[in-house]
């Protein structure tokens, strides 16, 4: 069975923050499938870097993965306007399967209602977010609680890419 990581992204994303853990991904073996509300349409990054959507939300579970990418930019927020890419991650994170989410990327798991009690990072201005969802926030490079893996910003990327893959072994 191939080894498959699900990627939540729209348009709007940070380009460096789906290309470089993609990247590190492949490298290490994995297949990644972009997934968004609509498939077979191009998104495309904040800086111009174009995704083709392999699948659409309503045609994906979370048994078919092995783990779930949120990079973040302007994308989480459009993701969060439709319940499914919450409820999607939420069936990672009840699933102990590993999720990695930089900068606005945990905005999404917020949709999850499971962060209570975790240590939890993100773009600084997401962090009272993250606390009003009960998250423990962490102004560190990666951190890293039970299945997730977060990151402040593209600066992190090496660590984030680092403890993902760590978290897959």
């Amino acid at each position: 069975m191939s080894k498959k990581i699900a990627v939540l992204v729209t348009d709007q994303f940070e380009d460096i923050e789906y290309t470089s853990p993609v990247k590190a991904y492949e490298e290490a073996g994995y297949s990644v499938v972009a997934i968004d509300l609509e498939a077979g349409k191009e998104v495309t990054g904040k800086h111009g870097e174009k995704v083709k959507i392999d699948k659409a939300i309503s045609d994906v579970d979370a048994s078919d993965f092995d783990a779930l990418l949120i990079p973040g930019g302007f994308s989480p927020d459009l993701l969060r306007a439709d319940d499914r890419p919450g409820e999607f991650a939420k069936a990672f994170v009840e699933n102990k399967k590993p999720v990695f989410a930089i900068c606005h990327g945990p905005q999404v798991l917020i949709d999850t209602d499971l962060l209570k009690g975790k240590d939890i990072t993100g773009y600084r201005s997401i962090r009272k977010d993250l606390i009003n969802a009960g998250a423990n926030y962490k102004d560190a490079e990666v951190v890293v609680s039970h299945n997730i893996v977060t990151s402040r910003t593209p600066d992190d990327l090496e660590a984030f890419n680092r403890e993902s893959l760590n978290l897959l072994k």
